[in-house]
């Protein structure tokens, strides 16, 4: 210590934080790590089911443009997945699940966008490939505001959080870059390459 005054001040201090009477185990119990394997567990489950139901619900409603968007959705969580593999703070825990729940979520809701402005540009009777050009051309501009503002989101939750929000941010940062690639420009390719070898058919109705 500086001083003896210092001591004194310490040892006061000490002293009044002690309890008068003595301290009894009454129960004591021990947490496995199984636990959190657990939850990890859980979570993958919840993500499995969660992508089948899109999955089979995207396939349902818009047929053709419905797999395209699937396959897209694959490639996008492969490509995340190896992003992740390449950076040290991006790992599989349940903020690294809940952030690839996130993706898919924006991935879908980044297919539908395109593809409902598609259905306008053929209701007011563009041709086909007419139409997919102008849905995918007016979608972009709300498909880049809406991931910028989450991406946004992320960079700061990476520079103010710690330990597992941190994770969840990056996995949420690299999310948006996978499903803007996946959901705008492979899709896109895709839907030409469909169109081309059968240009009677889009979205399950006859043209």
């Amino acid at each position: 210590m500086s001083s003896p005054q210092a001591a004194q001040e310490l040892a006061l201090l000490l002293r009044a934080g002690s309890l008068t009477a003595p301290v009894t185990i009454v129960k004591q119990r021990s947490i496995e790590a199984t636990l959190g394997v657990d939850n990890i567990d859980n979570g993958i489950k919840a993500l499995t089911i969660g992508i089948s139901f899109t999955l089979l619900f995207v396939a349902f409603w818009y047929r053709t443009l419905g797999i395209i968007a699937n396959v897209a959705l694959a490639l996008n969580l492969v490509s995340l997945l190896g992003l992740m593999s390449l950076l040290p703070g991006a790992v599989l825990t349940l903020p690294g699940i809940a952030g690839l729940v996130l993706t898919v979520g924006m991935a879908v809701d980044t297919n539908v966008l395109i593809f409902e402005r598609i259905k306008e540009e053929l209701k007011r009777g563009h041709k086909v490939l007419s139409a997919i050009e102008n849905g995918y051309k007016n979608a972009f501009s709300t498909i880049l505001d809406a991931n910028i503002t989450t991406m946004i989101t992320g960079i700061i939750l990476y520079s103010i959080g710690y330990g597992p929000v941190k994770g969840f941010a990056i996995i949420l940062c690299l999310g948006i870059l996978t499903s803007m690639f996946t959901g705008v420009f492979v899709s896109k390719a895709l839907t030409n390459l469909v169109i081309r070898e059968n240009k009677t058919q889009l979205l399950g109705v006859k043209l």
